[in-house]
């Protein structure tokens, strides 16, 4: 066998069985020359930036032609990226796979992005070194028609444009590879289709913020009212940029959440679980000191809201490699602001040193309509007959995102009775009193379902959800379709 056997994951954790979904980039290499550099590193950073890549598993390979699923993954591919390295041309498989490649760039809108490891172009053109010695022990063993194959794929293939390890460097021909793969497949565009309304402005001003490629440490606090969009701010953010960081972590609803916890998630996230598990936050503080001072991270400390759960978390920016964006998403600022004229390793005040902030504000009127329509019909505009009343229910609720989609969601294939009723429930709601405006759906619950919500919201966040399961049930309260309706709701 020409490449040491792996596992593939096509998703971050699918096995390799699932092949029936099109892939968007297909990694051509031969394994024994760049499996646990470059190739491990590519396919790792377009996992966490959510591309759907496909590496081939050994197994896969089986006779002397492609077919089965390999042969359906290279076929459903939109991109295509054969690793060249010094080995390359010595696998009869890498050249399979490359002239198959270029047969469907052929027939079809693919694209081809060759990735020159530790060879030059000239190489694989058959000019030089070790390809031309490659291919001249394959005309002794394979058919001349094959070989004929081969070479033309390879001298093809080799003047395309495409990136050299030398002239960049392993972690940046990575993130210009990346740009690329999200440039060819318009991946942004289509995310903001696909599930955002009316963000991608404020992305790039954060992304502004953040200053990526300039050196240091950044803190970035994304602040404003519960449920104006600031955790989905921050995701879109981190899923688009993710990947130029040596490592992640997302930290998600911190407020509900204890330090150690926290500090054990960071920990196994930044260092892959290669860590003792911590037991005692001043020694999780250290460790995250000691250990992270040398990475290049990008850390989301979601719903902060205690200024002590930053300083055991992300107490300074020499705690983190150079490079490293820390992202902050909270309700208010307050308690990142100086408590006293002196500066100590405790305070944080706000503007001070490597802090930026920006401050989210209510949806525009179209934006908000577009979002409370995709959760009311399941589209980006009302139908006809729903226009009038969907205008007059959106100016009600304002430009706060949760509100459009709690009340959206509640009307979602209801009568147009409930339509109008609804409207004139949030005509008697004060102006801007979102807690009375999101009432209204608490109210359209029924009795045991609002029970159960009260519990959850009151006592339960954090806890263990078996015994409150129990309890609902010991009332009577229906947790199993009561959680469904919730869920639905809110």
């Amino acid at each position: 066998m020409e490449r040491s056997k792996r596992k593939s994951f096509p998703l971050g954790g699918e096995s390799s069985s699932s092949l029936r979904r099109d892939y968007e980039v297909f990694l051509s290499f031969r394994g024994p020359d760049t499996r646990l550099t470059i190739t491990d590193s590519l396919y790792a950073a377009m996992i966490r930036a959510e591309i759907r890549v496909f590496k081939d598993d050994e197994e896969l390979r089986v006779g002397e032609e492609i077919g089965g699923e390999l042969l359906r993954a290279i076929s459903n591919s939109k991109i295509y990226i054969p690793i060249f390295s010094k080995g390359y041309a010595s696998s009869k498989w890498c050249l399979r796979e490359l002239a198959y490649m270029l047969e469907c760039k052929k027939r079809g809108e693919k694209v081809i992005l060759p990735i020159f490891y530790e060879v030059e172009a000239s190489d694989v053109k058959l000019k030089t070194g070790s390809y031309g010695k490659a291919l001249r022990k394959h005309e002794r063993e394979s058919s001349k028609d094959a070989v004929k194959q081969w070479k033309e794929a390879l001298k093809e293939v080799a003047g395309l444009k495409g990136w050299n390890l030398k002239d960049h460097g392993q972690d940046k021909l990575i993130a210009l590879v990346l740009e690329e793969v999200f440039n060819k497949l318009r991946y942004t565009q289509r995310y903001w289709h696909d599930d955002l309304v009316g963000i991608q402005y404020q992305m790039e001003t954060v992304i502004e913020l953040l200053g990526q490629g300039i050196p240091g440490v950044r803190f970035v606090v994304i602040h404003g009212m519960g449920g104006i969009g600031k955790t989905t701010l921050a995701k879109a953010i981190f899923k688009h940029i993710s990947s130029q960081f040596q490592c992640s972590s997302f930290l998600s609803d911190i407020r509900a959440d204890n330090i150690l916890s926290l500090q054990n998630k960071l920990l196994c996230d930044l260092l892959d679980d290669r860590y003792p598990y911590v037991n005692d936050a001043d020694v999780g503080m250290h460790m995250i000191k000691e250990r992270l001072c040398n990475k290049k991270v990008i850390v989301v400390l979601d719903d902060l809201n205690k200024r002590y759960k930053l300083m055991k978390l992300a107490g300074k920016s020499s705690w983190f490699g150079s490079g490293s964006r820390i992202i902050i998403t909270t309700r208010n600022t307050h308690f990142l602001a100086p408590e006293t004229d002196t500066l100590d390793d405790n305070i944080i005040p706000v503007h001070y040193r490597d802090f930026f902030f920006y401050e989210m504000k209510e949806m525009q009127f179209d934006h908000a309509l577009q979002l409370f329509s995709k959760h009311s019909f399941e589209r980006d505009s009302p139908p006809h007959d729903y226009n009038n009343i969907s205008s007059e229910i959106v100016k009600f609720i304002g430009g706060l995102p949760l509100a459009l989609e709690v009340i959206g969601s509640s009307l979602h294939s209801k009568s147009k009775r409930t339509w109008k009723d609804t409207l004139k429930k949030l005509k008697k709601v004060p102006n801007q009193d979102v807690h009375k405006k999101l009432s209204i759906s608490y109210e359209e619950l029924e009795y045991e379902q609002q029970q159960i919500f009260l519990d959850i919201a009151c006592h339960c966040i954090g806890e263990e959800r078996i015994p409150a399961y129990y309890m609902w049930k010991a009332c009577d309260f229906f947790p199993k379709t009561g959680l469904v309706s919730l869920f639905i709701y809110l």
